[in-house]
C-alpha cells in the first residue's frame, strides 16, 4: 500500500491511498489542477482514480470534488447526509446520479482491492467520518477533523502500518489569535478539531511496534506552524504513559502547498 498526502492544512485536504491495481482519493479539497499534478508526481493519472471518499462537506474536502469526479467519472463515496449536503453545492456543479455510493459509519466496503472502513468522528458536519483502509495484511488510516477523541476512536486506530492524524492548532496561539470568540469556541469544541496536546496523546494509545509512518495533517495556517506541531507531539509521546519515545517513530509534518514522501508499507 502507498499512502501520500497531496495537500493538508486548513485550507485543503486531499490524501492518496492506494494498492498496485486500486487507487483511492480521500477527499478533493484543492483544485483539479492540483491533484492531477500530485497523482503525475507519483505517476497516476486522474483516470485511474477509482473512488474519492469524502469525510464531510467542508470546502477544504470538496473543492476540487466537482472538475475530477465529472472529467473521469469518478465514484463518490459519503454518508447520506455528506452526499446530500455535496448535492445543495451549486459551485461544484451537477454530477450524474450514479456517481454517487452511499455508506453508513460502520459499515465496511470494498473498492478494487482495498476494504474501506468509515467510522464516526465528532465535527460540526452532517454526518463526518473518518477511514481506516486496508490492503491484506497492511492497514492505514486518515483520520482529521474530530473536536476529541474516545475509546471508540483509539479502538479503531489500532494495528496501523501508517496514519494521518489531525494537528490542528496550538491552544495558546489558537486562544491569543485574531479569530473572533465564536470561532475559538468552535475550533476548541468537541465538534471541533484536535490540538496539537491531544494529538500527541491520541498517538499514546494507539502507538505500536509496527506503525511504521505517522503524518500530522491538517495544520491551521493561523493557530500554529510545522515545528510547533511536530516538537508539541513528540513531547507527549515522550513524557505519555506509554512505553516508547517519539524518537522510536518517523513522524513527519503534512504540508499544506507540497506533496509529503511516498510512504510505503
Amino acid at each position: 500500500m502507498r499512502l501520500v498526502s497531496i495537500a493538508s492544512g486548513s485550507s485543503g485536504n486531499c490524501i492518496y491511498v492506494g494498492s498496485e491495481s486500486t487507487h483511492l482519493l480521500v477527499d478533493a479539497g484543492i483544485s483539479n489542477k492540483r491533484i492531477e499534478q500530485g497523482l503525475s508526481e507519483i505517476g497516476l493519472k486522474g483516470s485511474e482514480i477509482n473512488g474519492i471518499v469524502i469525510t464531510h462537506e467542508h470546502s477544504d474536502h470538496t473543492k476540487g470534488l466537482g472538475v475530477l469526479a465529472r472529467k473521469y467519472g469518478v465514484p463518490i463515496y459519503g454518508t447520506p447526509e455528506t452526499l446530500e449536503e455535496i448535492s445543495k453545492m451549486k459551485y461544484l456543479g451537477e454530477y450524474p446520479p450514479e456517481l454517487f455510493r452511499s455508506f453508513q459509519p460502520d459499515v465496511d466496503f470494498s473498492v478494487g482491492d482495498l476494504e474501506v472502513k468509515p467510522f464516526r468522528i465528532d465535527h460540526d458536519a452532517a454526518n463526518p467520518v473518518a477511514y481506516r483502509i486496508q490492503h491484506g495484511k497492511k492497514s492505514v488510516a486518515v483520520a482529521t477533523d474530530m473536536g476529541h477523541y474516545d475509546q471508540y476512536i483509539i479502538d479503531h486506530l489500532q494495528g496501523l502500518d501508517a496514519l494521518l492524524v489531525e494537528s490542528n492548532h496550538d491552544v495558546k496561539m489558537l486562544e491569543t489569535g485574531p479569530y473572533p470568540y465564536y470561532l475559538k469556541r468552535r475550533i476548541l469544541g468537541d465538534h471541533g478539531h484536535l490540538s496539537n496536546e491531544n494529538a500527541g496523546r491520541l498517538l499514546g494509545y494507539i502507538l505500536h511496534d509496527r506503525l511504521k509512518y505517522i503524518l500530522l495533517g491538517h495544520l491551521s495556517k493561523e493557530n500554529n506552524y510545522e515545528e510547533l506541531a511536530y516538537e508539541t507531539v513528540k513531547l507527549e509521546i515522550t513524557q505519555g504513559d506509554n512505553p516508547y519515545r517519539a524518537s522510536d517513530f518517523s513522524i513527519e509534518v503534512a504540508k499544506r502547498d507540497r506533496m509529503s514522501e511516498i510512504i510505503t508499507v
